[in-house]
C-alpha cells in the first residue's frame, strides 16, 4: 500500500516503509506531466517532419515507423528499459532488473529529483527513450523493410540508448560523476540517434539512382514538414524545459533559451540556403531550427540567453555546412540525420562546456555546479568531449553490430529489396497510402514518365500520379473539382 496524504497546504505527502516522509508540490508534478505529453507530440511530429521530405510513395511509412516505435519502446521500457537506464543499484555503465517490470516504482523520490516521484519520472523519461530510436529511423527511409524495424527498436534501444541514457543521467553514470553537463539528452538522445543514422545509411547502402538527377527530388509535401516542424517545437518546450523536473525559474530559463536557439538556428540555416538559391526556403527554415534545438538540447538548463544566440548561429551553420558529409564520403543519409542530430549533438555539448553558468544552473535554488568556461572552469570542455565522444563511438558500432547479427536472420534483415524501392514502402509493405490519390505509376526500368494531362502538374517531384476510378477526370482537368 502507498502512504499517501496532505499537508495543510495541499501538497502531496509520501511515507516510505521506513517512516521517512518526502512532501512533493502538485505543480512540479503537473508541469512534468505536463511535459511528457509535450514530448509525446514530438513522436508524431517527427514523423509528419520526416514523412514530408520524402516522396509520396515513401509518405505514409514515417508516420506508421513514428507511433509503431513510441509503442514498442513503451513496452520495453516498461519490460526492463526503466531499470536498465535508472535504477540506483546498477553500475556506471548499465542499471540492473531492481525495477523489472515497473515493480516498485511508485511514491518514492525520484533519481532525477526528489521533487517528483519516481513514477513521474519513469513516464516522463519514457517519452525520451521512445523518440530517440525513432530520430534515427529516419534512415531507413525508402529502402528498409517496415517489420523487422520492430524488432530493431526493441534491441536497440535496450543495448544502446539504456546504457547512454544511464552513464548520462543515472547518479551512478561515469559520465555523470565525472561531471558532465547534459540538461535534456545532447548525448543519449541527440548524438546516439544521429550516430546510429550513420550505421543504418552505411549498412542498408545507397538508394537505386543514387548520384543521378533522379534522387534529386524535392519534399513530397512542405507542409507537412512545417507541421513536423511547429509540434517539434513546441514539444520542445516540455522536453527542455520540463528537464528542470519542476515548476521553477530554471524551467522558464530552459524554454527561453529553447526558443531562442531554434528562431535564431532557423534564420541562419535559410540565410545559407539563400546565398546559392536566392530563395527563402521554409525547409531550410525548418531544418536550422531543429538544428538549434538540438544544439541547445544538452545546455538548456545551463545557459543564459545571450549564449542561446550564438548555440543558434553555430547549429544553423555548422549543420547546413554537415549536410556535405555524405557526399564527401560517399554514404546515403536521406534525411540528413547525422549532420543534424550527431553534429548538433556535439556542437550543443561543446558549446554548453565553454558557457555553462553555474549561475542560470542555480536558478531552481538547489543545483551547485562549477560551470564552464564562463566561470573559468575550463577541465568541463574536456568531460564533454569525453561524453560526446563515447556516445557517437559506442553508438555507431553497437547499432552496426546489431543490424549485421540481424542481417544473419533471414527474416529480420533491414534491407529490403529493389522492387519495394521502386514500388515505395507504403504499398510495398503497408499496401496503404498517405493520400487516396496516390496510385503510382511505377518507373520499372524506364525513363520517368514527365508528360502529364493537361492543367494537372507533378510539382517536378514524381513520375505522373494515375486518378482512382472514382475521381471526375474531366473535372479535374476543367480545374472546377477533386481534390489533388
Amino acid at each position: 500500500m502507498v502512504n499517501i496524504t496532505y499537508d495543510p497546504s495541499g501538497s502531496i505527502v509520501y511515507t516510505d516503509d521506513a517512516g521517512t516522509q518526502t512532501v512533493y508540490q502538485n505543480g512540479d508534478i503537473a508541469w512534468t506531466l505536463a511535459g511528457t505529453a509535450l514530448v509525446f507530440i514530438m513522436i508524431p511530429g517527427l514523423g509528419y517532419f520526416y514523412s514530408g521530405l520524402l516522396r509520396r510513395k515513401n509518405a505514409l511509412s514515417m508516420i506508421y515507423m513514428s507511433v509503431m516505435t513510441l509503442a514498442v519502446v513503451s513496452f520495453q521500457w516498461f519490460f526492463w528499459g526503466f531499470s536498465l537506464a535508472f535504477s540506483e543499484t546498477g553500475s556506471a555503465y548499465i542499471g540492473n532488473l531492481k525495477y523489472f517490470g515497473m515493480k516498485g516504482v511508485a511514491g518514492e523520490p525520484s533519481i532525477g529529483s526528489a521533487r517528483v516521484p519516481s513514477l513521474v519520472f519513469a513516464v516522463y523519461q519514457l517519452m525520451f527513450a521512445a523518440i530517440t530510436p525513432m530520430l534515427a529511423l529516419g534512415a531507413v527511409s525508402e529502402r528498409g523493410r517496415l517489420g523487422p524495424c520492430i524488432a530493431f527498436v526493441f534491441i536497440w534501444s535496450t543495448l544502446v540508448y539504456d546504457p547512454i541514457a544511464c552513464w548520462t543521467w543515472n547518479s551512478n553514470g561515469w559520465s555523470f560523476v565525472l561531471g558532465g553537463l547534459d540538461f535534456a539528452g545532447g548525448s543519449p538522445v541527440h548524438i546516439s540517434s544521429g550516430s546510429a543514422a550513420l550505421a543504418i545509411s552505411i549498412y542498408l547502402g545507397k538508394r537505386r539512382g543514387y548520384g543521378t538527377e533522379r534522387l534529386a527530388y524535392k519534399p513530397h509535401n512542405t507542409s507537412y514538414v512545417i507541421l513536423g516542424t511547429v509540434l517539434l517545437w513546441f514539444g520542445w518546450f516540455g522536453f527542455n524545459g520540463g528537464s528542470a523536473l519542476s515548476a521553477n525559474l530554471r524551467a522558464a530559463m530552459a524554454c527561453t533559451v529553447t526558443n531562442l536557439a531554434a528562431s535564431v538556428g532557423g534564420l541562419t540555416w535559410m540565410l545559407w540556403d539563400y546565398r546559392i538559391e536566392r530563395k527563402w526556403s521554409a525547409v531550410g527554415f525548418c531544418s536550422g531550427a531543429i538544428a538549434g534545438l538540438v544544439a541547445i538540447t544538452p545546455g538548456s538548463g545551463f545557459v543564459g540567453a545571450p549564449a542561446a544566440v550564438l548555440f543558434g548561429v553555430m547549429a544553423g551553420t555548422i549543420c547546413n555546412f554537415a549536410t556535405q558529409l555524405k557526399f564527401v564520403f560517399g554514404y546515403d543519409d536521406t534525411l540528413d540525420i547525422f549532420a543534424s542530430h550527431a553534429v548538433g549533438g556535439v556542437v550543443g555539448n561543446v558549446l554548453t562546456g565553454l558557457f555553462a553558468q553555474a549561475s542560470v544552473a542555480g536558478f531552481d535554488g538547489i543545483t551547485d555546479i562549477p560551470g564552464g568556461w564562463l566561470d573559468h572552469n575550463y577541465i568541463q570542455l574536456g568531460y564533454q568531449l569525453a561524453d560526446s565522444v563515447a556516445a557517437l563511438s559506442y553508438s555507431f558500432v553497437m547499432t552496426t553490430i546489431i543490424l549485421w547479427l540481424m542481417h544473419f536472420i533471414p527474416f529480420l534483415r533491414m534491407r529490403g529489396t529493389e522492387e519495394a524501392e521502386i514500388m515505395g514502402l507504403d504499398e510495398y509493405d503497408m499496401g496503404e497510402f498517405a493520400y487516396d490519390y496516390v496510385g503510382l505509376e511505377q518507373e520499372i526500368g524506364h525513363e520517368i514518365e514527365t508528360k502529364v494531362k493537361e492543367g494537372m502538374t507533378t510539382g517536378g517531384r514524381e513520375p505522373h500520379h494515375e486518378h482512382h476510378h472514382h475521381l471526375d477526370e474531366n473535372s479535374l482537368e476543367k480545374g472546377n473539382g477533386g481534390s489533388v
